[in-house]
């Protein structure tokens, strides 16, 4: 269920390639569109639900807190409220470390989403959330955005010089995913134990070295 039409092309395309006996359904949606929300719960009736739905990119944010706001927030009780109707029986939030302590706009909208989902907590859907840090390689990873600036011949940029971010691996994250889904309980947020922060300067400084090294 995605809105970006291109995005959920590519995604049914790969799982279709990687999984030919997968039983695949692709649909385009709005976490917005309560209507259609409900259409599909109870056409497919999915027993887990993973909402991973969400802006992701703090200045861009800074500039449109309302759409934050309203996709983030609303967007996510949107989800839970109609998972919850329909007898799903988990959902995982996926949240973010920017959570944890808010000082910009996107994470005080994931940390709200947080609470909205737990709130919901009751005894047949189990509601639970999952914080990540810098996922490498995913959307919302600042690695793509380092590669693209030195292959354009600079500048590397960073937001502050001591800025931190836990970075993780595709395959760290979905592991946690998927074990979040069947050990929580119910009004849990899983962390990934990501071991220490980096710096963002000192990641942009390896990005440099690495593409820039002879082969």
């Amino acid at each position: 269920f995605e809105r970006s039409e291109s995005d959920l092309f590519r995604i049914g395309n790969e799982l279709s390639a990687r999984f030919p006996h997968l039983h695949l359904v692709s649909i385009v949606g709005d976490i917005l569109d309560v209507t259609s929300l409900r259409e599909v719960f109870s056409l497919h009736q999915p027993s887990s639900v993973f909402h991973a739905a969400a802006y992701k990119h703090v200045p861009v944010m800074e500039k449109n807190c309302f759409q934050a706001v309203t996709n983030n927030i609303f967007g996510t009780y949107n989800v839970a409220l109609v998972a919850k109707q329909f007898h799903a029986e988990n959902f995982v939030l996926i949240s973010s470390d920017k959570a944890v302590n808010p000082v910009n706009v996107m994470g005080v909208t994931k940390r709200a989403a947080e609470l909205i989902t737990l709130a919901l907590q009751g005894t047949r859907t189990r509601f639970v959330a999952v914080r990540f840090g810098n996922v490498l390689g995913s959307n919302g990873s600042v690695s793509p955005i380092f590669e693209a600036q030195i292959a354009d011949g600079g500048p590397v940029t960073v937001t502050h010089p001591d800025a931190k971010r836990y970075f993780m691996t595709t395959a760290e994250a979905v592991g946690l995913v998927l074990q979040a889904s069947t050990m929580g309980q119910g009004g849990e947020i899983f962390v990934l134990n990501m071991g220490e922060p980096v710096k963002i300067v000192d990641r942009s400084e390896e990005h440099t070295s690495e593409l820039q090294s002879p082969c």
